[in-house]
This record gives structure tokens, sequence and C-alpha cells, in this order.
């Protein structure tokens, strides 16, 4: 028997370490005809067992909580590595580039090699106060990427290069 008298006044502790109060002998044989009525009104219940149909075993999907941190793991949080001051190094002032910006209205920049086209975008338009139409870009032998900023219609690539002090 997995109960066990615990102090000899009529508890007893179950196997699973609760202590509960021992019936008395005509109160367990009662107990025992109420769940035997119980089954025999009720009848028996039989389980069926579930039928695989796979040989795989998938683990059910259940509920996955979104976390709720009790303190940040970070005290503050990383700024961004690129703002738009490192984004653009310095403005290319060979004659080629001095030839784009004369003939297709595009003025060459040496940028972070890091940077993508919409942040060179951005950022022309942060620092200058010019719309760029379209970025193309490259990386030179050297290591470095230019970008060649093409000014919309509306600015002239002669005038923002007068202002930025290339020419």
């Amino acid at each position: 028997d997995r109960l066990r008298d615990v102090d000899g006044g009529g508890r007893r502790r179950r196997g699973d370490g609760r202590v509960e109060e021992m019936a008395k002998d005509s109160g367990s044989k009662a107990a025992k005809a109420s769940a035997t009525a119980g089954a025999v009104k009720g009848g028996v219940k039989k389980t069926t067992k579930k039928i695989r149909t796979s040989v795989h075993f998938h683990r059910p999907k259940t509920l996955k909580l979104a976390r709720a941190p009790k303190y940040p793991r970070k005290s503050v949080p990383s700024k961004s590595a690129l703002d738009h001051f490192k984004v653009i190094k310095y403005p290319l002032t060979t004659e080629s580039a001095m030839k784009k910006i004369e003939d297709n209205n595009t003025i060459v920049f040496i940028v972070d090699t890091r940077a993508s086209k919409p942040k060179i975008k951005e950022s022309v338009k942060k620092m200058y106060d010019i719309s760029a139409l379209r970025v193309n870009t490259l990386i030179r032998p050297d290591g470095q990427k230019k970008a060649y900023v093409r000014l919309a219609a509306d600015h002239d690539a002669l005038d923002v290069a007068s202002k930025i002090g290339i020419i």
C-alpha cells in the first residue's frame, strides 16, 4: 500500500508526500461502494488510441509568448555606426570627376564601404540640401567606395560643387 499511517492519529502520508486524513473502515467501504455504483451506472469509459498515419513524430506547436524582460540587457541602446557625416567621406576632385560635374550634372564622392545607395542619397540630401536623382556606386581597386550622385534637373552640379568647395 502506498499510503502509510504518519503519527497513529488517523492521518497518513501518500506516496507523493501529501498528508491526508485516513477514512474509517466503514467510510472507506462506503466510498468504494459508491465508486463501483457510479461505474456500473455510467459505464466504464473506454479510451481509444489515436491512429498514427505517419511514422515521423512532429512536436506539437505550442504557445510561444513574447519576451517581457524585467530589465534591459543593455544600459544604453547602441548608436547607428553610420550617421550621415560618416557615410560621405569627401568629394572627389579629379579631372574625370570635374568632367562629370560639367557634362552629366553628377557629383562624385568617396563614401564608406558599408553605405548603401539609399543611405548615400539620404546623407547627400541632409548635408547639402540637394535632391539626388540616382546614385551609382563602385568599389575602387584600393578598397574605397566611389559614389556617382546624379542631381535632379532643378539643381545644377556646378553651383553645388562651388558651394561645397570643390571648384
